[in-house]
């Protein structure tokens, strides 16, 4: 390929980069907020949380970017951009999905855990913030890998926007060249490598993490010196 026909790939890596800096950000942040509200203990917060995570999962990723990009201009007067259309509707769509992990993790910390901050008299937050998210996120972190690959090969559906990114600018490439087999090949590549990258990235995140899990801090003791003929061996 030439090297005009490189930067259009290159340029294509960098938006597919920044939609999924943007789009993880958003999809951990719904993942949270809504996973937490599964499991409160008020019936109306649990059935609004569970209420949108079957509607995005039970919806096309596909189907939830025409909808923000073409149905949301004309309903309420305004326009996004492609970039904040795919981020919005990545980031809902897969934090749907994020939220379960939460859930399900917060689920499987040992009740007993939970039973002891209420014996310290821990407000609910505290538990959370104390107790429960310090035990439960190392276990988030292998799920929420797979999630994040599946996000990055998701957002290869913006480019029905036109939107520039790696799929979209390989296809211009395709259709420059003629030849599908060789640009192909490198958006392969390239996805790839960038997942590759991505799963290291998560398998250190998951080691520090589980590192201080249920270690307690060490105490230094001073010795303390016997007196000679004090009877105490």
């Amino acid at each position: 390929m030439t090297s005009g026909l490189w930067e259009r790939v290159l340029d294509g890596v960098w938006v597919t980069v920044q939609l999924l800096v943007l789009s993880a950000l958003l999809a951990t942040a719904v993942s949270f907020v809504v996973g937490v509200a599964r499991t409160h203990r008020l019936w109306i917060v649990r059935f609004l949380a569970g209420f949108y995570t079957e509607v995005f999962r039970g919806t096309s990723a596909l189907v939830m970017i025409f909808w923000v990009f073409f149905v949301l201009p004309p309903a309420f007067g305004w326009q996004l951009v492609p970039l904040w259309a795919g981020t919005l509707a990545l980031g809902l769509t897969y934090g749907a999905y994020g939220s379960e992990i939460v859930r399900g993790a917060l689920a499987a910390v040992d009740p007993a855990q939970r039973e002891g901050g209420i014996a310290l008299s821990f407000t609910p937050w505290q538990r959370m913030k104390l107790i429960l998210l310090p035990q439960a996120v190392p276990e988030m972190i292998p799920p929420f890998s797979n999630l994040l690959i599946e996000l990055l090969k998701g957002t290869a559906l913006v480019s029905i926007m036109g939107m520039g990114d790696l799929a979209f600018s390989a296809n211009l490439v395709r259709l420059a060249l003629q030849e599908s087999a060789e640009i192909y090949t490198y958006v392969l590549l390239i996805y790839f490598v960038i997942a590759f990258l991505l799963t290291r990235l998560m398998r250190g995140l998951e080691k520090k993490l589980k590192a201080g899990v249920g270690r307690t801090p060490q105490r230094k003791t001073a010795a303390v010196r016997v007196p000679e003929g004090s009877g105490v061996s």
